[in-house]
C-alpha cells in the first residue's frame, strides 16, 4: 500500500445528483487526501461515473457540496474546475484521433505551472515518445489510454479523475495502467479512480468506497475489503 500524507484535497458532502427525474447520487459523502489513490467501485449503474461528473462540473449536484482544497466548486463550469487543478481522463479516453501524439499533448485548454512538462510526461510514457508523430487513431487501445492520461497530466493537476482506465484493455496494458497510477501518486498527485476491474482497483488504491444504487455503502482499505466476503459478494459480485 502507498504511503500517504494526510490532508484533504477533495471532499464531497451529502451530494445528490439527478438525471431528469432519476435520483442518481443519493447523499454521497467521501474525501481524498493529498497523494492518495481512492477507488470508487461497485456494479454498473451504481453512480461512480456520475460522481466524477459531479466533481468536474459536467453534471451539477442538486444539493450538497463539492469542496476542492476547501473551495466550494459545486456550481463551477468544467473549464473553471480544470483551471483550479482537477484533470479528467474520461471513459474511453477522449483523445483527438486525427492529430499526432505530440499535437494531442500540446493541445491543452488549461496551462498550469508545475512539474509535468512534455519531457517528464514522455519519460513516464516512453511508448508515446516512440509514436510522437503518429495520429491518435493509429495507436493501440492501450496506447490511446496512455495518451489520455498524459494529456491530463500536462495540465499539472493536483487531482486526477480517472474513469474506467482499464476498460477493453489486454491484461498487459491493465498491469501497466496500475503501475502508472502508482507512479503518479508518488509525485503527490491525488487520484480518484472509477474502475470495474476489482483486482486493479484494490492493488492501485489506498482506500476504496463501495457504491450501490447511488450511495456509499462501505469504505475500507484494500486489505480490509479483500477479506470482507459479504461485501465483496453482495456489492461487487466477487
Amino acid at each position: 500500500m502507498l504511503a500517504v500524507a494526510q490532508s484533504d484535497v477533495l471532499r464531497l458532502e451529502h451530494v445528490h445528483t439527478y438525471y431528469g427525474a432519476r435520483h442518481i447520487l443519493q447523499g454521497v459523502t467521501l474525501n481524498i487526501n493529498s497523494g492518495e489513490v481512492v477507488a470508487l467501485i461497485g456494479r454498473n449503474g451504481a453512480g461512480k461515473s456520475t460522481t466524477l461528473r459531479s466533481i468536474i462540473g459536467l453534471k451539477k449536484p442538486k444539493t450538497g457540496k463539492v469542496l476542492f482544497l476547501d473551495k466550494d466548486i459545486t456550481s463551477l463550469a468544467p473549464h473553471r474546475v480544470a483551471a483550479l487543478g482537477i484533470g479528467l481522463v474520461p471513459q474511453g479516453g477522449g483523445i483527438f484521433p486525427d492529430i499526432s501524439v505530440m499535437e494531442n499533448l500540446m493541445f491543452s485548454p488549461v496551462k498550469r505551472e508545475g512539474e509535468w512538462d512534455l519531457r517528464r510526461v514522455l519519460t513516464l510514457f516512453p511508448r508515446l515518445e516512440e509514436r510522437r508523430n503518429q495520429r491518435g487513431k493509429t495507436l493501440s487501445g492501450g496506447e490511446q489510454k496512455m495518451l489520455a492520461v498524459a494529456r491530463a497530466l500536462v495540465m499539472n493537476p493536483k487531482l486526477l479523475l480517472m474513469d474506467e482506465p482499464s476498460e477493453a484493455l489486454a491484461p498487459l496494458f491493465v498491469r501497466e495502467i496500475g503501475q502508472i497510477i502508482r507512479e503518479i501518486a508518488k509525485t503527490g498527485v491525488s487520484v480518484l479512480l472509477v474502475e470495474q476491474n476489482i483486482p486493479l482497483a484494490l492493488s492501485a488504491s489506498n482506500r476504496c468506497y463501495v457504491f450501490n444504487k447511488g450511495r456509499v455503502v462501505y469504505q475500507a482499505t484494500p486489505d480490509v475489503l479483500r477479506v470482507n466476503q459479504d461485501v465483496m459478494h453482495q456489492y461487487l459480485g466477487v
